[in-house]
C-alpha cells in the first residue's frame, strides 16, 4: 500500500490520465484493505490505506474479527449515552478492549431519540458526530467495528405491520444518512442492518417478508451511496437474531437472492434458556444444555459457513449473567463449562463470536475487568480447551463423619495432571486417586482441607490439565439449612433461613392438587431472582412481590427449596388477601 500511495502522489510522465488511473488503482485497493479519508488532488476525498488489512473475501474478514466484544447499554442506550450506568465512552475504553486480545468491536446504536419522528427523518448532527467519534476510536486502534441501528427495532420498525410505508422510508432515510456519513470509512467498518427485528402481531411467514424487504433494501441503499459503501461487508439477520433452523433458512435464502459476496449472516446466541435464566430446572450446564449449544452450532454450520457463508454470532452469554447488582443466577463453574465450551464450539465450527456487556463484564468507570478470572476463562477459550469437572466444590457434612468424596472430570481433550493446593501438589494414592475421568479424594485429605469444620469454603484446590486455564475446587463444610416460620404481606416476604454453608439453587412450587404455583406457570421450578432470590448476609430466601402476586388467595402452595449440595427443604406459604403466612413443613 505504501508503494502505491506514493505512486498516486508522483508526478510521472503519464501525466494527469496516469495520475487518475493510479488513484483508481489506490481506490480500488483500499476497497479491499480498508483505509481512511485522504484528500485527493481535485479536493475531494478519497480512501487511503489503513493500517489493517482486510481480506477480500468475506468468510476471511470475519474470521479476522474473532474475537469480538459488544459496547452494550452505551449508545444504545435510551433517550441517551449514559442513560444507563455506563457513562461516556472514552477513546481508552477502545485501548482497553484492544489491549485484551479483541480484534472487533460491535457498537449498537439506538438512533429514535436523536432523529426527528417526521420526514425527512433527520439524525441530529451533534449525535451524528459522537457516533462517528466512537466508531473511529476503535478504527484507530485497529479493530473492525459493527454499527448498526439497534432498539430502534422496537421503538419503531416492528410497526411496519400497520404502517408500512412510513416505517420503510424511515428505516431508509436512517441508513441513507449513516451510509453518506460513513462512506469513505475503511472496510474495517461494517454495517448491520437492524438488531434483533421483531414485528407486531405479524406470523412466521409475514416476518420473513417484511425482515426480507428491510434487509434488501438496506443493500440497496448502502451499496447505492458509492465510496466504500461499494465493497462494504454487511451483516443481515434472522427475526429477534434468532438461531431457529426455519428463521436462518429463510435468511439464507435471502443472502442468497442478493448475490453479494461481501454479506455476513449474523445471530445472537444466549445458551438454552432454563439454564441461562436458571429457570425449569436449568441449575447445571447439563447434557441437556451443552446438546442445545452443539445442535444449533451445528445448524448455523450447515446453513451458512459449508455454503460459503461468513457467521457472526453478534452477541453471546448468559441473560442476566452476572449481574452484580443481584445474587448470581447461575452457578460460577457451570457458567464457566458454558464459556468453554461456546468459543470451543465456535472455533471448531468458523464463526466469529461478540460478547455481549451491558456493564457486567467490563467496568467502564475503571475500564478493569469486574472479575479477572471470568474473563480469564473467556479469553484463554478463544484459543484453547480447558479440562473442567461436574462441578467446583466439594460438600463435607459437618453433620456427618468424613468419607471420600467423587467429582467426575470433563477432561475436553486434555489429561489430567494433577491436584493442587496453593503452591503444595497434593500426593496421588495418599490424597486422592483417579479412576478413568473419575477423581476421588481421599477422607484423611477432606480431613485436613476442612481444618477446624466451620460452615462454607475451608480450602481451595486447582486441578491442572495438560493445556488450558486449572479448574478451582472449592471444599465446603455444609449441613442441610434450617428454615423457620414467618409472616410478611404480599409486597414484601423473606423466609428466615440459616444456610449453613450451603446455596440456594432452585425453588420448586405447587399447590396441593399438583398445579405450578407462581409466575412461571408451565413449570413447577420457578425463575431465580424474579419468583425467589437468596439473601445471603441478611439469612433469608425472598419471594418477590411477582411471585406473591401470583399465588392463589387463601390455597397453600408447598415450595421445596433444592441446595446446590443436594439438600431440599420443604416450605408452606399460604396468601389471605395482604397477607402472607410461611411455616415448615
Amino acid at each position: 500500500m505504501k508503494d502505491i500511495r506514493q505512486a498516486a502522489h508522483h508526478r510521472s510522465r503519464g501525466g494527469p490520465r496516469r495520475l487518475a488511473a493510479l488513484l483508481l488503482a489506490l481506490v480500488v485497493m483500499v476497497g479491499l484493505t480498508g483505509g481512511t479519508a485522504l484528500a485527493a488532488p481535485d479536493g475531494t476525498k478519497k480512501a487511503s490505506p489503513s493500517a489493517v488489512t482486510v481480506p477480500a473475501s468475506a468468510m476471511d474478514a470475519v474470521a479476522a474479527m474473532q474475537p469480538s466484544w459488544n459496547l452494550g447499554n452505551t449508545l444504545d442506550a435510551i433517550p441517551n449515552e449514559g442513560s444507563w450506568g455506563n457513562g461516556q465512552t472514552t477513546k481508552a475504553t477502545f485501548d482497553t478492549i484492544a489491549a485484551a486480545g479483541f480484534r472487533s468491536v460491535r457498537i449498537p446504536v439506538t438512533w429514535t431519540d436523536h432523529q426527528s419522528a417526521t420526514a425527512p427523518y433527520t439524525i441530529d448532527a451533534t449525535y451524528m458526530a459522537r457516533v462517528k467519534q466512537l466508531v473511529d476510536w476503535a478504527l484507530a486502534d485497529g479493530l473492525y467495528v459493527v454499527l448498526n441501528v439497534h432498539h430502534d427495532s422496537w421503538m419503531w420498525v416492528e410497526k411496519i405491520t400497520s404502517d408500512h410505508d412510513n416505517v420503510m422510508a424511515r428505516f431508509n432515510s436512517t441508513w441513507s444518512q449513516i451510509s453518506t456519513t460513513f462512506r469513505d470509512a475503511p472496510r474495517t467498518l461494517v454495517f448491520e442492518g437492524i438488531n434483533e427485528p421483531g414485528f407486531a402481531n405479524a406470523t412466521d411467514a409475514q416476518k420473513f417478508q417484511y425482515l426480507r424487504e428491510l434487509q434488501t433494501s438496506f443493500h440497496t441503499v448502502v451499496r447505492a451511496s458509492g465510496g466504500g459503501n461499494a465493497n462494504r461487508m454487511l451483516s443481515l439477520t434472522t427475526p429477534a437474531g434468532s438461531p431457529d433452523q426455519a428463521f436462518m433458512d429463510n435468511l439464507y435464502t435471502t443472502i442468497t437472492a442478493l448475490n453479494d459476496s461481501q454479506l455476513m449472516a449474523q445471530v445472537h446466541f444466549y445458551s438454552w434458556y432454563p439454564f441461562s435464566v436458571n429457570a425449569a430446572g436449568g441449575t447445571h450446564y447439563d447434557a441437556t444444555a451443552r446438546k442445545y449449544l452443539d445442535d444449533t452450532f451445528a445448524n448455523i454450520h450447515k446453513t451458512f459457513v459449508a455454503k460459503g457463508i461468513p457467521v457472526y454470532i453478534g452477541e453471546y452469554g448468559l441473560l442476566d449473567w452476572p449481574n452484580h447488582f443481584h445474587p448470581s443466577r447461575i452457578e460460577r463453574g457451570e457458567a464457566l463449562k458454558y464459556y468453554e465450551h461456546l468459543n470451543y464450539t465456535a472455533r471448531a465450527i468458523g464463526v466469529t463470536t461478540a460478547l455481549w456487556d451491558p456493564f457486567a463484564y467490563l467496568n467502564r468507570d475503571t475500564l478493569q475487568w469486574r472479575d479477572q478470572a471470568l474473563f480469564n476463562w473467556i479469553k484463554s477459550s478463544w484459543t484453547t480447551r480447558s479440562g473442567t469437572a461436574s462441578f467446583d466444590k466439594i460438600y463435607v457434612p459437618k453433620s456427618s463423619t468424613i468419607t471420600a468424596k467423587s467429582l467426575p472430570l470433563n477432561l475436553n481433550g486434555t489429561s489430567f495432571q494433577g491436584l493442587w493446593q496453593g503452591d503444595t501438589k497434593l500426593v496421588a494414592g495418599r490424597d486422592y486417586t483417579v479412576s478413568g475421568t473419575n477423581l476421588t479424594l481421599t477422607a484423611k485429605a477432606l480431613t485436613r482441607l476442612v481444618g477446624n469444620r466451620a460452615y462454607g469454603v475451608n480450602s481451595t484446590l486447582k486441578a491442572r490439565f495438560s493445556r488450558g486455564l486449572p479448574w478451582q475446587i472449592d471444599i465446603v463444610t455444609q449441613d442441610t439449612p434450617v428454615l423457620t416460620n414467618a409472616t410478611g404481606t404480599n409486597a414484601s416476604f423473606t423466609v428466615p433461613t440459616q444456610y449453613r454453608g450451603d446455596d440456594l439453587a432452585a425453588m420448586h412450587s405447587t399447590y396441593a392438587d399438583g398445579t405450578n404455583a407462581g409466575p412461571l406457570d408451565w413449570n413447577p421450578y420457578q425463575e431465580f431472582n424474579k419468583a425467589f432470590s437468596p439473601d445471603y448476609p441478611n439469612g433469608g430466601i425472598m419471594l418477590t412481590r411477582e411471585f406473591l402476586n401470583s399465588l392463589r388467595d387463601g390455597e397453600t402452595a408447598t415450595l421445596v427449596f433444592h441446595f446446590y449440595s443436594g439438600a431440599t427443604v420443604t416450605y408452606h406459604v399460604t396468601k389471605s388477601g395482604s397477607s402472607v403466612t410461611g411455616t415448615v413443613s
